[in-house]
């Protein structure tokens, strides 16, 4: 790899054996994908996906030591992944006892981000790219980001470039200021390997979508023709919230770190399809694929017909768009039943700058009179305690599926057992 001076000097201990190891870190990390050279990152802010004290990653804390120690932190302030606990979610006794052992480091932990550059102390969403969340990068930035979900949104809704880092790699880049320059970065690793034509009867469920599309296409990039025939030509809330939750389930049950959706994402809206690879294969998306994909989802659930004790939706975390809708749709499902309140435990999680406007509207008191619950918590943390794998939970995210215990249901099934049918 080609440094440059300052790099170099970097490298050769310039500014401490820290600083060089991080530097060699990035070096090493970069030579594995062939980069030729480092460029700088250039977003204003970063983000971490590590946000669990977990009392058996006394490496990573030792590690975070060592930077801060060093003087080594982040050369650009920074959001995190959601934080792992909330009273408010119902959890037994024994429950919360698991919880506060397996995160008996949070306090300490929480305290070195903030030493690192953490951006205030509620930057905790996986979807920092949100508009209310405030970290949201330009077109043509440099990211150092490693949270799945949001690196595939920031690629592709927004046009950034950042490739799928590990969570100590994405750090070490924002405390470097520069990345290794390989795949997602350049020109020709963002062109389409895949085209997927869609011929579905009606606006697919996104989750669904995704899921189909990233196990097809694995860590490649696809390029949907079809999508704009629903969600249109422009990047509207509601079209950014399914894009939003089609890109995770792309990135969850793939490794998809980009893709493009005909007329609508910034670099297919402006390139056509000459971003097309030439000979790309094509992977045809009609009604019958999409029930084979559900049909093949796994349950692991000891009793398959268990009554749901929770149901989680915001798996990226919920837009400010999606509260407003699900609170209406929860309304009208309890009218229609002739229900006062939501039949199974329902928690729906967004971020706290999304939270915070949401508290502002009508909506909040609707949807709190409903009996849903509503976090800033990540569902997965949640899921990680071994008591609450045992727990039938229902979701309509496709994330949380694959990554946890949690059944897969539509937003039409999941809306119906919440608000009728309560199994």
């Amino acid at each position: 790899m080609i440094l440059t001076k300052e790099q170099q000097a970097l490298l050769d201990g310039e500014q401490g054996e820290t600083m060089a190891k991080v530097v060699k870190t990035l070096v090493m990390y970069g030579e594995a994908f062939g980069a030729e050279r480092m460029v700088p990152v250039t977003s204003q802010y970063g983000h971490t996906v590590i946000s669990f004290g977990i009392g058996v990653m006394k490496p990573v804390y030792e590690l975070y030591d060592q930077l801060l120690a060093a003087g080594a932190v982040s050369k650009q302030p920074f959001s995190a992944d959601p934080r792992p606990l909330d009273r408010n979610i119902p959890s037994s006794l024994l429950q919360n006892i698991v919880f506060q052992f397996m995160y008996s480091q949070q306090e300490r932990y929480e305290e070195q981000l903030k030493q690192l550059g953490l951006m205030n102390r509620n930057a905790y969403t996986c979807a920092c790219y949100l508009p209310q969340a405030g970290n949201v990068p330009k077109r043509g930035e440099i990211l150092s980001w490693a949270e799945s979900s949001a690196v595939v949104y920031a690629n592709s809704v927004l046009g950034a470039r950042c490739n799928r880092n590990s969570g100590i790699i994405e750090l070490m880049g924002s405390i470097a200021g520069f990345v290794p320059e390989f795949g997602l970065l350049t020109d020709d690793g963002r062109k389409a390997d895949w085209i997927v034509e869609m011929r579905t009867s009606r606006l697919p469920d996104a989750q669904l979508l995704g899921s189909a599309v990233g196990m097809k296409v694995l860590e490649k990039v696809p390029y949907v023709r079809g999508l704009d025939r629903w969600l249109g030509k422009e990047l509207s809330e509601d079209a950014c919230a399914y894009l939003k939750d089609f890109g995770a389930a792309c990135a969850s049950n793939g490794s998809v770190g980009l893709y493009h959706i005909a007329g609508l994402t910034p670099e297919a809206a402006e390139a056509g399809e000459s971003i097309i690879r030439e000979n790309a294969p094509v992977y045809v998306v009609d009604d019958g694929e999409l029930e084979r994909i559900r049909q093949g989802y796994p349950c692991i659930w000891k009793d398959l017909e268990a009554a749901p004790k929770l149901c989680f939706m915001g798996c990226p975390h919920m837009t400010l768009s999606q509260l407003k809708d699900w609170t209406v749709r929860v309304e009208k499902g309890l009218q229609a039943a002739g229900n006062k309140k939501v039949l199974i435990p329902t928690v729906f999680t967004s971020a706290p700058g999304v939270v915070k406007e949401f508290n502002k509207t009508a909506y909040a008191a609707r949807l709190k009179a409903t009996g849903v619950i509503l976090s800033t918590i990540c569902p997965l943390m949640y899921m990680n305690n071994p008591l609450s794998k045992k727990m039938p939970v229902i979701t309509s995210s496709n994330k949380l599926r694959t990554y946890s215990s949690a059944r897969f249901y539509s937003e039409e099934e999941i809306l119906a057992k919440i608000t009728k049918e309560g199994k």
